[in-house]
């Protein structure tokens, strides 16, 4: 009787490395991953991720065969993305920086961005340690605003811009001003997820901001996808 020989076995995808400091793919992360996977990415599709943090869906996106850059203005989170690329032997361009400044004149197919959204009683965002991974001012749109903004220079003709955050934000105020800039632009996925332990130091002050109500243990994270023309 002939036998079969044994499938090869892939090597387990090692854990990725994940400094103080630096964000650890969580939820949002997730979120952000089922809506790249929707996404068509021919070999050698241009993608720039902004925040890569651990780098975690800029390999995502190079496991696919795409070109990507991962941007963030945290040099632990550029040494942390460098180091996971490099365990996973996948080819990843890591710059550090503020994103609109390290790739200007450049275009993408394909954006992906995770920025700080947590809404913060700090007026600015923080220069530095772990919480300027997560706060962006009183209405958390810091950060978010100036990706709408950019939005349009950052994408090639037909590319397309993925970006996450809470419902605490004004997703539709973060889907008009994409549509001002020239996108078309919409709330393709939502989740529920439990508040964490940022959110519930900050009850009282989101609740006098009218951004949360008593009682409120989910934030609703949502994913919004624009598209260049």
């Amino acid at each position: 009787m002939p036998r079969t020989a044994p499938s090869p076995r892939r090597a387990p995808t090692p854990r990725l490395f994940a400094p103080p400091g630096v964000y650890r793919p969580q939820a949002d992360t997730r979120l952000l991953a089922a809506a790249l996977d929707r996404e068509e990415l021919a070999p050698g599709t241009a993608v720039m991720e902004i925040g890569t943090g651990t780098g975690a869906l800029a390999l995502r996106a190079a496991d696919r065969g795409a070109r990507v850059t991962g941007v963030d203005v945290s040099w632990a989170a550029v040494l942390a993305a460098y180091v996971n690329a490099l365990r996973r032997r996948l080819p990843l361009r890591v710059l550090h920086g503020d994103f609109a400044a390290r790739t200007r004149g450049q275009r993408f197919d394909l954006v992906l961005a995770n920025p700080p959204y947590v809404p913060s009683p700090e007026p600015g965002t923080p220069a530095r340690g772990p919480a300027r991974a997560w706060d962006a001012g009183p209405t958390g749109r810091l950060v978010i605003d100036r990706i709408c903004d950019l939005a349009a220079a950052l994408l090639r003709p037909g590319g397309v811009l993925l970006l996450v955050h809470s419902g605490m934000c004004g997703p539709q105020t973060t889907v008009r001003n994409l549509e001002r800039a020239g996108l078309s632009a919409r709330i393709v996925l939502r989740a529920a997820v439990p508040w964490g332990p940022v959110l519930r130091s900050r009850r009282a002050w989101l609740e006098s901001r009218g951004l949360a109500h008593a009682g409120d243990a989910w934030e609703e994270l949502v994913i919004i996808r624009a598209c260049c023309p």
